[in-house]
């Protein structure tokens, strides 16, 4: 399959499984001004599939990486043709936590992997059947599995951050705000990142109406029934000193997830000392956000500047 259907067939999934994020305090519709759907187009197709070199990398597909209860999860692997240890990057996709695969950012992957890092885009258990903290767990899995496979696929474990988009976004920043030193004598047991780039991110669950059961094929009932869940969901509620830099992006039209809950998460980070940048996409909504050049090269800059990786050359 070529790389501009995989991310057209991943960004229409998107489109699709990313609606049932309408509910609660944290997706209000809005009507935008025709002027959005005008700043909207400005956006080529040639920029939508334009991607790096691959001749700089290589790909290896469909890795295992764990299989709790029996379920094969899988991951491809984008390994830069430069000598190690090098950074990695983990991404990871959006969907509703219930829709969509590996292979929906592999633009993200790609270009991250010519910059010089390692990426590993990886699949996750999806909800109904799976319900959260499935996902959670499963985004810590790979974790794991980058660390005890660093020297294989050429990894600095003490250089490793993640990326994602909408429920991938909202994993990475939750991932980021809980992750733990690792046992004695067990460094695959770390779960801290160096870096987050969360985009179209939902990033509070706590405020949505106690019977309201938008989020319950996910979270398992209502916020009245299930409280904990909506807590533990909710990367706010984790914001904390020990957090690492966190990037976030958002378009101000989006009608699926609120870009308020991004500034609102990036500015309780800032609060406790955590570097923290937001960009509003003025106009935008949630998909075009999600691919937008100029922004994406800010995200990728964010990464390499933390991760210590030369900016290339303009």
């Amino acid at each position: 399959m070529s790389l501009g259907k995989t991310w057209l067939g991943g960004l229409c999934l998107l489109v699709i499984c990313v609606g049932v994020m309408c509910v609660g305090n944290f997706a209000k519709a809005e009507v935008p001004k025709p002027a959005v759907a005008e700043k909207q187009a400005t956006i080529t197709k040639q920029e939508f599939f334009q991607t790096r070199p691959a001749d700089r990398f290589d790909m290896k597909g469909d890795i295992p990486y764990a299989s709790p209860g029996g379920v094969e999860l899988l991951l491809d692997a984008y390994v830069p043709k430069l000598a190690g240890p090098l950074p990695a990057v983990m991404v990871v996709h959006g969907g509703a936590w219930r829709s969509g695969s590996k292979s929906q950012l592999a633009k993200y992957a790609r270009d991250l992997a010519a910059r010089g890092i390692v990426t590993f885009a990886i699949n996750y258990r999806l909800s109904p059947k799976h319900k959260f903290p499935a996902q959670l767990d499963d985004c810590r899995a790979a974790l794991k599995w980058i660390r005890l496979n660093a020297e294989d696929y050429k990894v600095d474990t003490t250089r490793i951050g993640a990326i994602g988009y909408s429920a991938g976004g909202h994993l990475v920043a939750l991932l980021g705000v809980t992750g733990k030193p690792g046992e004695p004598n067990q460094p695959e047991t770390d779960t801290r990142l160096c870096v987050v780039c969360a985009g179209g991110a939902p990033c509070e669950f706590r405020d949505i109406a106690p019977n309201n059961w938008g989020l319950a094929f996910w979270l398992g009932g209502s916020p009245q029934q299930v409280p904990k869940q909506y807590k533990n969901a909710s990367p706010m509620a984790f914001v904390n000193k020990s957090a690492p830099p966190m990037f976030f992006y958002n378009g101000t039209a989006d009608l699926l997830v609120k870009y308020q809950q991004a500034k609102s998460m990036s500015v309780a980070l800032k609060a406790v000392g955590v570097e923290t940048q937001f960009v509003p996409l003025e106009g935008m909504g949630h998909i075009f956000a999600a691919i937008h050049p100029p922004t994406l090269e800010k995200a990728y800059d964010f990464l390499c500047e933390h991760l210590k990786v030369p900016s290339p050359k303009k």
